[in-house]
Order: structure tokens, then C-alpha cells, then sequence
């Protein structure tokens, strides 16, 4: 097993007058004699673990840095022999050992916010609704209905408008309504997804390596 040198985690500790004190959570400095002994072993424990946690997260920092400054290079070489570059829409790309047992994906995901026409689309299918509310299915009405809620952190539903988008429907108001929600579209901001796979065999089922504390 490999072992992390900790990061240098603040002690909470201090020595007054010859006496060791620690910090307390309103900012006294207690002598360490007159604390709990079990709160003072568990205060040394969660510094300690800690130290090796952010250890850990700066390593993997350091590790992705350097995988995407790799990546570049890696393409730039492609661009300069073959005018071309590896992957695909939107900087999405696979790449893989030649014996076909290692895999890195790279996923770039756009963060998608909606500007005021979206306000628009909602009038305009509300008004579609109303005209069609005897034949209008049920289906149809529970996805619009998700697409223009909100949710407790005040998001619009994507998934749903995206589906919005896809129904083919011919009333005007309807195409009107879908071409305000792709005006209201504003991507500000994009993040990059990096996963690494094995497999034992070609024909084997891929395995992802487990980098999220969370699934190890």
C-alpha cells in the first residue's frame, strides 16, 4: 500500500506559559489537561487523516494537470503530421492502448443556462395547450409541464426541454416556441470528464478505474 506524506494541516496547538493548550471551536485556548481525552485523540485523528486527504486531492490535481498538458501535446503532434485530431463534437474523444485493454475517454459537457426568450416559449406552448386540451395527451402535458418547472434550487428541467425539442410537431406556435428555447440557450462555461478504463481480454467487459473517493 502506498503511503501519502500528510499536507501540513494546522496543529490547534500552542504552548502558554509551559502548557500545551487547544484550540476550541470559539477560539479559546484551552490548557489540553482540562479537555475531554477522547476529544483531544479524536482532534489529533481528524488532523491527521485530513493530512493525507489533501495530500491526496493536491496529487490529483497535479495528476489531471498533467494528463491534459500530455493530451495537448499528443494532439498537437496529430495536427502537425496528419492536419487532423484525435475525437470527435465538442472535444469528446477516446483513446486506447494498442492491445485494446486500456481506454481514456475525455468528455466535454457545455454548462447551459436559458435567457428570457425562454419566458417566450413557455407563452407560446401555454397557448398550444389550451387550444388542444381536448386531445392533448396526457404524456405530452406531464413532459411540458417538467420542462418549464423549476426545481428546489430553481433549475430548469434540461432533460425535458431537450425532449421538447425533439417532438415533431406541426402547429407554428409549437416551432416558434421550440426555435425561442434554442435562442434562449447561452453556454457559459464548459467542464471536462476524465475516465480511465481496463479490461482483462479484448473481449472482455470494460472495468473503470476508480478514482472518486466516494466509489472506492
Amino acid at each position: 500500500m502506498t503511503h501519502y506524506p500528510p499536507a501540513q494541516i494546522p496543529s490547534g496547538r500552542t504552548v502558554l506559559d509551559g502548557v500545551e493548550h487547544i484550540l476550541g471551536p470559539d477560539g479559546a485556548k484551552l490548557p489540553v489537561g482540562i479537555v475531554k481525552p477522547q476529544h483531544v485523540m479524536e482532534d489529533e485523528l481528524v488532523r491527521q487523516e485530513i493530512g493525507h486527504a489533501v495530500a491526496l486531492s493536491e496529487q490529483l490535481s497535479r495528476f489531471l494537470g498533467h494528463f491534459f498538458e500530455n493530451l495537448g501535446a499528443f494532439e498537437d503532434l496529430i495536427a502537425e503530421r496528419y492536419g487532423a485530431t484525435v475525437g470527435g463534437r465538442k472535444g469528446n474523444k477516446t483513446l486506447m492502448s494498442y492491445d485494446g485493454l486500456y481506454k481514456v475517454t475525455v468528455q466535454v459537457a457545455d454548462h447551459v443556462v436559458f435567457g428570457p426568450e425562454l419566458q417566450v416559449a413557455k407563452t407560446l406552448v401555454d397557448e398550444c395547450l389550451t387550444e388542444w386540451s381536448a386531445g392533448a395527451a396526457e404524456e405530452l402535458r406531464a413532459v411540458i409541464t417538467r420542462a418549464f418547472n423549476t426545481d428546489k434550487e430553481g433549475q430548469i428541467n434540461r432533460a425535458a426541454l431537450y425532449h421538447l425539442l425533439r417532438l415533431e410537431i406541426s402547429d407554428p406556435r409549437w416551432k416558434q416556441a421550440m426555435q425561442a428555447i434554442r435562442d434562449a440557450m447561452r453556454v457559459v462555461g464548459s467542464k471536462s470528464y476524465v475516465r480511465f478504463y481496463r479490461r482483462s481480454a479484448s473481449d472482455a467487459p470494460w472495468e473503470p478505474v476508480t478514482i472518486d473517493l466516494a466509489r472506492a
